[in-house]
């Protein structure tokens, strides 16, 4: 099979229809991070677009619904086949646009792709019921239903995968869409999956893409009275604000909001190092530590604490830095000069707080290396914050129940991991950790179609995949049928 020509006009945003222009007067320059060369430039979005956008998907929505469950499966699976079909294309734009790795851009896309053959089972799966009344004569029907216009922002680190694990549920459910992506990253956060789309055959205004800054349209996007639902992937302060919006508007809004993590990697000391070892510098380093499921805080029981520190720096020193593009790269760039920025910032106060540096890299352009830090203490920042980048923070723990107390010492409740050679205890010492999801002798870093992702506490509302991304995308309503004569008291 050869190769489709490779998508054109991605200056150009899918708006109400018809691919065109944004109209705020400004240029956003999309720049590749790892040679920082301008890779595309598009004319924002304005207000008025995105009025546009929303009121054309109101009116597109009702019919994409009523095409029927057979109708939007198939768009779902054709959409899966391009995957395959354009998956160079797709991996390339983004290695290029978020600076992944190889390793990392195959992930995103084989997880990109795999939500959409889970959502192409959804129409199928969105069922109603028959509840019995307690009044004589009454049948109470429980419908499922689309819930009208999904409002979608997405964030850098995965954007394709990240846009898609909520673009094709909402869209398999009978919803029409809009996306507002990533100023990073605009082509693979929404441009691409746009075009995935109008390949597989979605009818023209059921998906827009606004391109524009959230200082111009952030807000609007959530508190428009347009969509019902909006479902956001960032940073905690972002989506605290972004739920105050939908709460206390004229409009209310359901959310979805997939939020930061401080998530605890936990060593105990009966676990198998050198395995734990190699799980502990994949979990971290992946994409550069740009991933909200990264290992933030490696929590090492006190008998095998200094053995692991070494062995864990010995394996860090190993890893290959530099062009993304490269299958050998480990650690390519991070997205932008304000993170590289605030990496250094972080590490500099670090030091001034007393953790100690055992490793540290050579950094080069925005290839930010691994820094590796022991003796990191609740009162540093590397143990309360998210850090967002190739920062490794350890910390010694007395025994297990101190782990896992200091595992939940944190406002975040994401993911978890524990090692142990005992895989029961271990899970149930997960079942301690007040996180949406842990996991035994494996990393933080998990993410199933058909598995409930999302957290606890600051990191989120809701749940997406499977079954509960039916449960996110849909509503219900109560019909009662009264079949006889009901006798009213007065």
């Amino acid at each position: 099979m050869t190769n489709p020509a490779p998508y054109q006009d991605l200056h150009l945003q899918p708006i109400a229809g018809a691919w065109r222009a944004g109209n705020a007067g400004r240029t956003m320059t999309v720049t590749d991070p790892y040679t920082e060369e301008t890779l595309v430039e598009i004319p924002m979005a304005s207000h008025r677009d995105l009025d546009e956008a929303y009121a054309c998907a109101a009116k597109a929505q009702p019919a994409w619904a009523a095409l029927g469950p057979a109708a939007r499966a198939a768009v779902m699976l054709r959409a899966a086949q391009i995957f395959d079909e354009r998956k160079e294309e797709l991996i390339t734009w983004i290695v290029r646009e978020s600076g992944s790795t190889l390793v990392k851009a195959h992930i995103e896309w084989a997880s990109a792709k795999g939500i959409t053959l889970e959502a192409a089972s959804f129409p199928n799966r969105a069922h109603g019921r028959l509840v019995q009344s307690n009044v004589p004569g009454k049948e109470n029907r429980i419908y499922r239903a689309p819930l009208g216009v999904v409002g979608v922002i997405s964030p850098w680190n995965f954007p394709l995968h990240l846009t898609q694990r909520s673009l094709a549920p909402a869209l398999a459910l009978g919803n029409a869409v809009v996306v507002k992506p990533a100023s990073d990253t605009p082509v693979s956060g929404g441009l691409l999956l746009a075009k995935v789309f109008e390949e597989a055959g979605l009818p023209p205004g059921v998906l827009s893409v606004v391109i524009g800054s959230g200082a111009e349209i952030g807000d609007q996007f959530v508190t428009h009275r347009v969509p019902a639902f909006i479902s956001f992937t960032g940073s905690t302060p972002i989506g605290q604000h972004i739920a105050t919006l939908a709460g206390s508007g004229k409009y209310l809004k359901h959310v979805a909001l997939e939020l930061g993590g401080n998530n605890p990697f936990v060593v105990l000391a009966d676990a198998d190092l050198d395995e734990a070892v190699k799980a502990a510098a994949f979990g971290k380093f992946l994409h550069q530590g740009q991933i909200c499921m990264a290992i933030n805080r490696m929590i090492i029981e006190a008998p095998v604490y200094d053995s692991f520190v070494e062995r864990f720096v010995e394996h860090v020193k190993t890893l290959e830095l530099g062009d993304p593009s490269n299958p050998h790269t480990a650690i390519g760039p991070v997205i932008n000069r304000k993170q590289f920025a605030g990496l250094q910032q972080k590490v500099d106060r670090a030091v001034r707080e007393g953790a100690r540096l055992v490793y540290a890299g050579e950094s080069k352009g925005l290839v930010f290396a691994p820094h590796v830090f022991e003796g990191v203490t609740p009162e540093m920042e590397l143990y309360y914050e998210e850090i967002f980048g190739p920062i490794a923070s350890i910390v010694k723990a007395r025994d297990a129940e101190h782990a896992i107390a200091l595992a939940n010492d944190t406002e975040f409740g994401l993911s978890a991991a524990i090692f142990t050679k005992d895989a029961e205890r271990g899970a149930q010492l997960a079942r301690q950790i007040h996180s949406g999801m842990a996991h035994v002798n494996d990393i933080t870093v998990g993410d199933e179609p058909h598995a409930p992702f999302g957290g606890e506490k600051n990191s989120g509302l809701g749940r997406f995949n499977g079954d509960w991304a039916i449960e996110t995308f849909t509503t219900t309503q109560w019909i009662s049928v009264q079949t006889t004569a009901r006798p009213y008291p007065f």
